[in-house]
């Protein structure tokens, strides 16, 4: 009983340290936001308006408040599933249904799930139909978001239930080497995942069509010629349906890759600009990132299916947590529900690598459209997407993949020595 409590208390230090540090971060937010609310920065002036520059500081603004109620919330319901009861109780009542283990396990994460979907969806309403939609961002219908409810509903059943089915099975079957055969299985429904995404469960959510013959497309597979890239298709995606929000990205593996532009984008930018942005994705593709994030994620599920072997047996771990009677489906969940606070710290360095990643695009984009379109396509998107270009440097670390505004658009300009 004293592994368990000094294991209750680490928890709860953990979580409530993560939760009070990201609150510490989203004061250092807003200040820094405010301070520069005022003034458009200097390298931004002539290209961002005032008032543009003030959207961005209340859209940022209001996003942070929402994000502080949303940790805070978070906090209390781990409190509640786990000490106070909720999965305990959750695992008694189902057990009343007198099922295998396994089934039993699946409804418990099914449930659970479901649960957890219903409480947070207040927020995701609001933050929709209220923050996206006064900032002019939201497109999308109350009837378009039961639609997209829905079918995420059924996917996540369809491919879930049988994922949780399988790895459960292998928890209670396959002996004490069961977390490596499971994460083999999570390796490979992970690249699954990837390869089906733009063919299969993309469409089932946006229409995509082939990118219409003219400047824009020639100058594309021009510049997909000289950079030796290839893939199944150009495409241009609704996602104006939802949001006025511009985005270009690829997806899948293999022949399954396709490169997509997001209408908006292509609303918004000239062709140039256009290229620019598919020449730093391809920057991506050719510095192998997609490879190494693979990798690197894979190596830690690794490190996380291995860390669940050894719990799962510990008593401590369960007691500590509120659970009375141990489970594999209950260790799944209480390790799903405790890791954040626990990886909290180690965002700046994920964010770190993943920043270095981009500057590499970015160059790779310089040397092959040219840094002056790069440049003008981000400073419209920033623009466009309310993206502020004042955050404090500290917060930034710790919460955005991408470098900051005024640092991306100065390695730009050392790149290509103009700029506008």
């Amino acid at each position: 009983m004293a592994t368990a409590s000094i294991w209750t208390c680490t928890v709860i230090v953990m979580a409530v340290a993560a939760t009070l540090s990201g609150l510490y971060l989203s004061v250092r937010q807003r200040a820094s936001v405010l301070a520069h609310r005022s003034a458009v920065p200097k390298r931004f002036a002539g290209h961002v308006s005032l008032a543009a520059h003030q959207k961005a500081a209340a859209y940022t603004l209001a996003k942070l408040s929402l994000g502080n109620l949303s940790s805070g919330f978070g906090l209390i319901l781990l409190i509640l599933w786990t000490f106070g009861g909720g999965l305990d109780a959750l695992d008694h009542g189902l057990r009343l249904l007198a099922w295998s283990d396994v089934w039993s396990g699946v409804a418990l994460l099914v449930t659970f799930f479901l649960i957890g979907h219903i409480i947070e969806m207040p927020l995701d309403i609001y933050a929709t139909f209220a923050i996206e939609a006064h900032f002019g961002f939201n497109k999308m219908t109350p009837a378009l978001y039961i639609s997209d409810m829905f079918k995420q509903l059924m996917l996540m059943l369809m491919i879930g239930v049988p994922l949780a089915w399988l790895i459960l099975t292998l928890m209670q079957g396959a002996g004490s080497l069961w977390w490596l055969y499971a994460w083999g299985v999570w390796t490979a429904f992970t690249l699954m995942m990837m390869w089906a995404y733009p063919t299969l469960i993309a469409p089932l959510f946006n229409k995509f069509r082939p990118l219409e013959e003219g400047e824009l497309k020639s100058r594309i597979e021009a510049l997909l010629d000289r950079c030796g890239f290839k893939s199944s298709g150009l495409f241009i995606m609704d996602g104006s349906r939802r949001s006025s929000h511009g985005n270009a990205y690829f997806t899948g593996l293999g022949n399954a890759k396709r490169i997509v532009f997001f209408d908006t984008l292509i609303n918004k930018l000239e062709s140039s600009e256009v290229e620019a942005v598919l020449a730093h994705e391809l920057g991506h593709f050719r510095h192998g990132h997609v490879r190494k994030r693979l990798l690197s994620m894979t190596a830690a599920s690794l490190i996380g299916f291995a860390t669940l072997g050894w719990l799962v047996g510990e008593k401590w771990f369960y007691a500590g947590l509120g659970i009375s009677q141990p489970s594999n489906a209950m260790a799944l969940l209480l390790f799903m529900l405790v890791l954040p606070a626990f990886t909290f710290m180690l965002a700046p360095l994920f964010n770190y690598f993943s920043r270095k990643h981009e500057f590499q695009a970015d160059a790779y984009a310089v040397a092959n459209s040219g840094g002056e379109a790069l440049s003008t396509a981000l400073v419209k998107m920033y623009e466009d997407n309310a993206s502020t270009l004042t955050p404090d440097s500290i917060y930034s670390a710790w919460n955005d993949s991408h470098p900051p505004a005024p640092l991306r658009i100065a390695h730009i300009e050392a790149l290509s020595g103009k700029f506008g």
